[in-house]
């Protein structure tokens, strides 16, 4: 795990130690550049597979790249024409790249690639840009003076002079109405992400950088089977995703909520673990206090399945004290994730690897909004009314139409996972959450219940398999957890909001202490007025990006005290 950047362009060695720099709390292992006349790359490094060995970039015959990421199936690609210079896992990409060609034709050498990853390669005068199927790990580009600058990290494009990061008015709008931007947008002006199970080639047309042509070498379907009973198939699915991404030479450990996904994450991982003669994962549990359910929950499940179990109560002052850090890392505007800081920070002190429970709301319907689609249309509806928002011109894209609106979207549950798998939930902000957030501790956190074994599985379920009338949420997903040995009590126990359910006091104690900024913040965004007012940890967080990321150019992470930031937002 690792972070990368570079440029196609004038590429300029300082820019490129300047965006290691920027990353270096992703990759303190080691760091590398590249350039020639005409590209440009530069790699942070967090030594997971031979520890020794590999540094980056990574050079082959003809060519060079940088990768962030794990492939669990590299072992079974190797080919043994190519003569491998490490024992690592990211060569692999040198070896199955067939030299020049479209990005079609990438695509069929990198479709064969199991794993979470965003690489770079340049070769024969192209620039591969390339992401995984539900994109795990990051990788944004922008352009600057003719120079194509991309990186896992939008605060790494800082390192060009030229760059100065703005808001994007649509994405932000956006963001406040779906709760995330929506397909390759962020919420800095263009700033474009690499979408999800995409490959781009980009060369210098007359001296100027030109994608010559774009491929997705995968894209997630929602393909519901009309009938279904096979909670074993579907739990040896996941096993499989889990034994994979054990896969370290470091120790490995486990986020565990309390929840049933992360619950499920450790039953599979020990009895995965004790099969393969592996050291079993410990776990780490975060909460406000003793008496919070999550807490609780989580110190049955350890017991049960005889864990060694980190628990750590947040300080009281972790959100005036941690928000700061919260922004700069995150690049977003939630302030409920807190608990992310101290629980990865906590973990990354006895492990480099960890576990979680991401994505299983998503492939099985966990989420409240699943069960009222009517009531979520209206409500982003009103957000979008709120702020006078017209949807008929999304920028850089081209999916929007007049009569895909709220409403339409969601008219099924199928429609509605499916737009959600397509257009960014995922990517754009849970993913990228817990890469950011994990990453800034120098820890890589891997999502099994996202392998592709079990999202094969998983997209054949039949509707009333995900949300069964009785509104029992992840049902497929509760039978195959009946088949181990977690307590009933965890496998029925209903879907909690991460944030609110870790520290729902602390919470609402610091929206109390910060409301007097929310109406200041607010004004500063005339049409984003009346949504910002309706939704205050909203307006804290986009003061606290505002401060973050946008003041003086955001040439660097600011220092200061939470109330003193904003103070400087609104004077």
């Amino acid at each position: 795990m690792c972070g990368i950047g570079g440029m196609l362009g004038q590429p300029d060695k300082v820019v490129l130690s300047r965006m290691i720099d920027l990353m270096e709390h992703r990759g303190p292992d080691g760091r590398g550049t590249y350039e020639d006349d005409f590209c440009g790359l530069a790699h942070a490094r967090l030594a997971i597979l031979d520890l020794v060995g590999s540094p980056q970039p990574l050079h082959g015959p003809g060519k060079v790249a940088v990768v962030n990421g794990e492939f669990y199936n590299h072992l079974d690609l190797k080919s043994n024409s190519y003569n491998y210079s490490t024992n690592g896992d990211s060569e692999v990409i040198l070896s199955l790249h067939t030299g020049k060609g479209n990005a079609n034709d990438h695509a069929k050498w990198i479709s064969k690639l199991d794993g979470m990853f965003a690489f770079a390669l340049w070769s024969n005068g192209q620039l591969i840009l390339a992401r995984d199927p539900v994109g795990i790990k990051p990788l944004m580009r922008t352009i600057v003076d003719d120079c194509l600058l991309f990186s896992s990290e939008a605060k790494a494009l800082r390192a060009h002079e030229s760059y100065v990061p703005q808001i994007d008015d649509f994405a932000m709008q956006a963001r406040i109405a779906w709760e995330y931007p929506l397909d390759a947008t962020t919420l800095f002006a263009d700033v474009h992400n690499v979408r999800p199970g995409s490959v781009e080639v980009w060369e210098l047309i007359d001296g100027k950088p030109r994608m010559t042509s774009s491929s997705r070498f995968e894209i997630q379907k929602v393909l519901p089977t009309s009938d279904w009973n096979d909670p074993e198939g579907l739990l040896d699915s996941f096993t499989l995703s889990v034994s994979d991404r054990l896969m370290a030479d470091v120790p490995v450990g486990i986020v565990l909520s309390g929840g049933l996904d992360s619950s499920l994450v450790c039953a599979v991982a020990r009895q995965a673990a004790e099969i393969a003669e592996q050291d079993v994962p410990e776990c780490w549990t975060v909460a406000e206090s003793e008496d919070n359910p999550d807490w609780q929950a989580a110190e049955l499940v350890a017991s049960i399945l005889d864990l060694k179990h980190h628990q750590h109560i947040l300080e009281p002052d972790s959100f005036h004290s941690k928000l700061p850090d919260l922004a700069w890392h995150g690049e977003d505007l939630d302030v409920t994730v807190l608990f992310f800081q101290p629980l990865f920070a906590k973990m990354a002190e006895s492990v480099t690897v960890g576990l979680c429970g991401q994505g299983a709301d998503e492939l099985h319907a966990g989420y409240p909004r699943y069960r009222d689609l009517e009531g979520h249309s209206k409500l982003i509806r009103s957000r979008l009314s709120d702020m006078d928002c017209s949807l008929t011109n999304l920028q850089g894209e081209s999916w929007w139409s007049d009569d895909l609106t709220p409403e339409a979207h969601t008219k099924s549950l199928e429609d509605f996972l499916q737009f959600e798998l397509e257009h960014g939930q995922l990517s754009n902000f849970q993913l990228r959450l817990v890469d950011r957030h994990s990453m800034a501790h120098s820890l890589e956190v891997r999502v099994p219940f996202l392998g592709s074994r079990h999202r094969e599985s998983s997209n054949k379920l039949p509707m009333d398999w995900r949300l069964p009338p009785s509104h029992d949420e992840k049902a497929a997903l509760r039978s195959a957890a009946e088949l181990t040995n977690l307590p009933t009590e965890i496998v029925r126990r209903p879907k909690m909001p991460a944030g609110r359910a870790t520290s729902p006091r602390m919470i609402d104690s610091l929206l109390d202490d910060l409301n007097y900024f929310v109406e200041p913040i607010a004004n500063r965004y005339p049409r984003l007025k009346r949504a910002l007012i309706k939704q205050p940890e909203i307006a804290i967080g986009l003061g606290l990006f505002e401060s973050m990321h946008i003041l003086d150019g955001g040439k660097s992470k600011r220092s200061g005290d939470l109330s003193s930031l904003l103070e400087e937002v609104v004077s």
